[in-house]
């Protein structure tokens, strides 16, 4: 029997009636049904739903499924680092680019039970913060991004292991996965990757020059970023675009390839390039003329 767990986002519209038919739909496959405790109350009325923590129900099922947009995906991604388990996003947000599936969409559960489905391994960046003799670690699996307060310009620094790629004045950086590349890295400027490549981008937000390109390197590089903004310019790091850290000009960034990956599940036929065409080319749900 497989195993699967729901990660919904009921901050997003529609995602609680979504998730219930989603409940329902794999029970009926025959599939056992869990979602965190914390998210009970909302489904006391189907008695096959079995709690726990989400820490730990990731690494005992076979399937997770989050509900919402990208960002309820990666957010997802990031609890589920160590697991071997399959992700599989449902959007009921606006994008969605990481969803395999709509909100209007859920007959294609079925694939799941008959093995109509991909699955496309993303690699994540591991991302330390060091400095006054402290470490924070962090992880994302779309990008890490630096950037001054207000948007206001600052000199900074990125080498590649031991070599200065170059010396800047920017409104900041992105360094993302392939997986981001069709995030905010695509829009500061950078290319689209197909998203099983193995490398690192970085990308530099509203730089002042006119010849700086994004450039694309190695996943096997160790990237460091410094900075010399004054004291009083408020420096800030962001991972998948959770809450910012402060990154004072004595610290220095180190990222690096995580040793983790993150599977996610593709149902149906579109490839990559159907989902670029479809949710990139085209006006943003819900921001339509019409």
């Amino acid at each position: 029997m497989m195993n699967i767990a729901i990660f919904p986002n009921f901050q997003k519209k529609n995602a609680l009636p979504c998730a219930r038919m989603v409940c329902e739909r794999i029970h009926a496959h025959g599939a056992g049904v869990y979602i965190d405790e914390a998210y009970a109350p909302e489904f006391a009325d189907l008695d096959f739903v079995r709690t726990g923590l989400f820490s730990s129900l990731v690494h005992d099922v076979d399937v997770v499924i989050a509900i919402g947009g990208d960002g309820t995906i990666l957010r997802c991604a990031r609890q589920m680092i160590g697991s071997k388990a399959l992700l599989l996003g449902i959007n009921t947000g606006h994008l969605g680019f990481m969803a395999s599936l709509e909100a209007d969409e859920l007959d294609g559960l079925s694939g799941l039970f008959c093995g109509d489905y991909r699955v496309s391994r993303r690699m994540l960046l591991h991302g330390e913060l060091i400095g006054d003799g402290k470490k924070t670690c962090f992880t994302a699996l779309n990008d890490i991004a630096v950037s001054g307060l207000y948007g206001k310009v600052f000199d900074f620094s990125i080498h590649a292991d031991s070599a200065l790629i170059g010396r800047y004045r920017a409104d900041g950086m992105v360094c993302s996965t392939p997986t981001g590349s069709t995030a905010y890295a695509m829009s500061a400027g950078g290319p689209i990757m197909e998203p099983e490549l193995s490398c690192m981008e970085i990308a530099l937000i509203c730089p002042h020059s006119l010849f700086n390109r994004p450039i694309i390197l190695s996943s096997e590089r160790v990237i460091t970023m410094t900075h010399t903004a004054a004291s009083d310019r408020s420096i800030y790091l962001s991972a998948d675009g959770e809450p910012p850290i402060s990154f004072p000009p004595s610290y220095r960034l180190e990222i690096r390839r995580s040793p983790h990956l993150i599977s996610l599940v593709n149902l149906g036929s579109d490839s990559f390039y159907d989902a670029v065409n479809r949710k990139l080319m085209q006006s943003i749900k819900g921001f339509s003329d019409n």
